[in-house]
């Protein structure tokens, strides 16, 4: 799909993204604190954002070229089964209203940035504190070099060649989000979604209209998965379990992630955290609308050799040259968004939980702040060598590998908010079996996010995180349970041990 370059494509691109880019820049100012050499401050933006920006924030968050780009390729690859994102962003927000208000309120009075200070605030566990760390960190690569996929596929429909535009708009990620911190993603989530919303608005009104109606839609995607032998618009039988667990699964992993616990710690508080767990479901909405832009990519009569091509695609072939570049600046701004704020919510887990922890204990908040910006170049450097290394169809299939890992904090992180039962040895023997042996079912099945469990004659397919989960919640329950045994033999104290 890259031919000559589309010049008023290019030219209302470049527009809007170095608005976006002084936005990034200029937010250095907004709301400015005595100083951002804070990891607070840098890291959190201070803990001071109300309703309306952490909508956009966490929006942000979870709006990004996953939903822009993946999703859509992957319905317009398989069809019904890639609407499973629906299901998982509307399950998601009841365990947010629960969960998240009561984990903010444990960070802010102990001044937590983090989930492993969390988690080591409640168990004292150096060991299980650098586990979760270390997992953040390695989950949050995947999802960040599907934004810079996202990123590619839009600059790449301009007609630019290369790698160099890729490598122009990381650069300037990285400076914006190194000068500005949190406050940069938050006030650009602004236009970010302002803009999502007009694409969507448009795409959907006018699209179906250009093909010939919804009705004339469906009848091509249907042909289109009929004639290839594979996929379909209506969920077959026996996809109806692995959809299941993939949106079970990926709804339990969203805010174990380092950026969406990032957004969720620099809110005001609890009530601010509470209507947002409300009003966010609005998102879910477009995220439906845009999946069925895999739809019409069939209806256009689009023949990819990418599929996460075909949104960009279809804006190329089907609309002026100016809204084109328009609807590319929304997509690239929307993976701008996501990176930044994971890129931050990196490095905050490896300053205050590994170079604090092991490397400089007397750390200054300054000398905090300054490693955090370091390390949020480092880890989108780490983005890049998983786009380069590691083989995937589909760019959803980094989002999930990432969810599988960061799924094995979940027991660590939300358990000890409501029961004193479990100890740090039997959560770090849970998150051990299941991060080892999650990262084996990837591997086995070639990173693709599912896995056929075999009983007898009978076959079962699940999501690999969730069957890892599974494995890592038996070991904790049993280890837990061999300690306290063990304990009540010897006449110990059978309290969980935990720092509340």
């Amino acid at each position: 799909m890259i031919g000559e370059i589309d010049y008023p494509a290019l030219a209302v691109f470049i527009s809007f993204f170095a608005a976006v880019t002084a936005m990034g820049f200029a937010a250095a100012h907004w709301r400015r604190p005595k100083t951002l050499a804070h990891l607070d401050e840098w890291g959190l933006g201070g803990r001071q954002f109300g309703p309306w920006i952490t909508w956009f924030l966490v929006g942000g968050d979870i709006y990004t070229a996953y939903t822009v780009i993946a999703v859509p390729a992957l319905v317009y690859a398989v069809g019904a089964f890639g609407f499973f994102a629906l299901p998982y962003s509307i399950l998601v927000f009841p365990f947010v209203f629960v969960v998240m208000p009561p984990l903010w309120k444990v960070a802010r009075e102990n001044n937590y940035v983090t989930a492993a200070d969390v988690v080591h605030g409640r168990y004292g566990s150096r060991a299980l504190e650098l586990a979760v760390a270390a997992t953040g960190v390695i989950a949050t690569m995947p999802y960040i070099a599907l934004q810079l996929i996202g990123m590619a596929a839009a600059i790449h429909a301009l007609g630019l060649k290369g790698e160099i535009p890729l490598g122009v708009a990381f650069v300037i990620l990285a400076l914006y989000t190194y000068s500005s911190g949190l406050r940069a993603p938050a006030l650009i989530a602004f236009v970010k979604d302002a803009m999502i919303y007009i694409v969507v608005a448009v795409a959907i009104g006018l699209i179906p209209l250009k093909l010939g109606g919804y009705g004339a839609v469906f009848e091509a995607a249907d042909a289109a998965f009929k004639a290839k032998g594979s996929g379909g618009i209506l969920l077959r039988p026996d996809q109806y379990v692995p959809y299941a667990s993939l949106a079970l699964g990926s709804a339990l992993a969203l805010f174990m992630y380092p950026h969406t616990l990032t957004a969720i710690f620099a809110s005001s508080g609890p009530d601010t955290i509470r209507r947002n767990a409300y009003l966010l479901p609005a998102y879910t909405i477009v995220l439906g609308l845009l999946a069925l832009l895999g739809y019409m990519g069939h209806a256009a009569g689009l023949k990819l050799s990418d599929n996460n091509d075909v949104v960009p695609a279809l804006f190329k072939i089907l609309f002026p040259g100016w809204f084109a570049g328009f609807a590319f600046a929304a997509i690239a701004i929307g993976a701008l968004v996501p990176a930044a704020v994971m890129s931050i919510g990196a490095a905050n887990l490896f300053t205050r939980n590994f170079w604090k922890a092991y490397v400089n204990p007397e750390v200054t908040p300054h000398g905090e702040a300054r490693v955090a910006k370091n390390t949020s170049l480092v880890v989108k450097i780490g983005a890049l060598f998983v786009i380069l290394f590691l083989p995937t169809q589909f760019a959803l299939d980094l989002q999930l590998l990432g969810g599988l890992w960061i799924l094995q904090t979940f027991p660590a992180v939300v358990f000890g908010l409501f029961t004193g039962w479990f100890r740090a040895p039997g959560l770090l023997a849970g998150w051990a079996t299941g991060f080892l042996g999650g990262t084996w079912l990837a591997w086995a099945n070639g990173l693709k996010p599912l896995h056929t469990l075999t009983f007898g004659d009978n076959r079962v397919t699940l999501y690999s995180g969730l069957l890892a989960l599974a494995a890592n919640i038996l070991v904790a329950v049993l280890v837990n349970a061999a300690l306290r045994l063990r304990d009540s033999r010897r006449g110990a104290p059978s309290s969980a041990g935990a720092v509340k």
